[in-house]
């Protein structure tokens, strides 16, 4: 390689202003027997990200760390032993490194890329081949990107537990990148998608990816009955990507379908009045199921159902490169984005 160093972004402490990030120049890192060398062309930043720098991420991190846990890039250098994959190759980084199949336990929980394990937003990066799998073959590096956190997570949340089937009736909330991917992975499956967000506009671009209904949660506070009368028989829906957390799951509650499936998905949301317990749970005898992204057997998963059904992922209009990750950061933080937001990287 006819260099050996490379710029990169660390999280050195937690700052609530990003004031502990810094854009350094590093040495490229060297390659082990079962190991990969990736030059990064991008990554896709998650709130989780922006919840490390400022200090509140509530799971498994350190400081100082490279962050971003959603990477793609060309391998340039593998180990003497890597077999799976050769120099040229498009690959995808995994959440959780040591996540390769069936359960999450805590040791798995604990080797999340761009918490514990350098990610992606520096120039290159080396990995355990286990911890890397293929990018879909019709996809960019840019779009590919996306794959490993949000969409991965809405893989999981659909096909983890009761594999979605043709016909049944999810619901997403919002805009942002795990319900856009549920959105586009329920339509492929065959399923009705019953979208919530905020805005026409915002509504208007939910029914061009295919929702079959949308309801403006702010002007329907109401929205979880409304969703339940939008079902055949009244019955109610079958999956619910719940992002919005306490804020949204008494209306969740109010539209799955008896033996359907909530899935809790991140930290975002928080309410001020009385929420549902257990027994509401119980009472609705539904299953509600938190969800820590998946595992690499279900990336590989992923990554076929994107090829096989020629899925391109919703990127955010605004672009970013390396040097201005802070300005992704902050745009990001601001919640006005509609879909991913990517960082290039040269």
């Amino acid at each position: 390689m006819a260099t050996s160093k490379m710029m990169q972004w660390s999280i050195d402490k937690p700052d609530s202003e990003l004031k502990g990030m810094s854009y350094t120049e590093a040495s490229i890192p060297q390659v082990g027997d079962n190991e990969v060398l990736v030059k990064f062309q991008a990554a896709a930043l998650n709130y989780r990200d922006v919840a490390i720098a400022k200090g509140t991420f509530p799971f498994a991190h350190k400081y100082p760390i490279v962050p971003a846990s959603d990477g793609a890039g060309v391998v340039v250098e593998i180990g003497a032993r890597v077999t799976e994959f050769t120099k040229g190759d498009t690959v995808l980084t995994i959440f959780n490194q040591g996540h390769q199949y069936g359960d999450i336990d805590p040791h798995a929980a604990s080797t999340g890329v761009g918490g514990t394990i350098d990610g992606a937003l520096r120039q290159y990066g080396v990995y355990n081949e286990l911890g890397l799998v293929k990018a879909p073959k019709n996809l960019t590096a840019i779009e590919s990107s996306t794959l490993p956190g949000a969409a991965l997570t809405s893989w999981n949340a659909l096909y983890g537990l009761k594999p979605l089937k043709p016909g049944q009736i999810v619901l997403v909330q919002g805009t942002g990148g795990v319900s856009i991917f549920g959105l586009q992975l329920a339509k492929a499956a065959g399923a009705v998608v019953i979208a919530t967000t905020s805005s026409a506009e915002k509504a208007e671009k939910l029914k061009k990816l295919g929702a079959d209904h949308i309801i403006n949660y702010k002007t329907t506070p109401n929205w979880g009955e409304v969703a339940r009368d939008l079902t055949p028989g009244q019955r109610g829906v079958d999956h619910i990507l719940e992002v919005g957390g306490l804020g949204t799951f008494e209306q969740s509650l109010k539209c799955i379908k008896m033996d359907g499936i909530i899935t809790a998905i991140g930290f975002l949301g928080s309410s001020d009045k009385p929420q549902p317990g257990l027994m509401e749970a119980l009472t609705n005898i539904c299953t509600v199921r938190g969800v820590f992204v998946g595992s690499r057997a279900m990336l590989k998963e992923l990554v076929q159902a994107v090829e096989m059904n020629n899925l391109h992922p919703v990127i955010d209009q605004v672009s970013f490169n390396l040097d201005q990750t802070k300005e992704a950061f902050e745009y990001l933080g601001g919640q006005n984005h509609f879909g991913k937001v990517v960082v290039k990287i040269d």
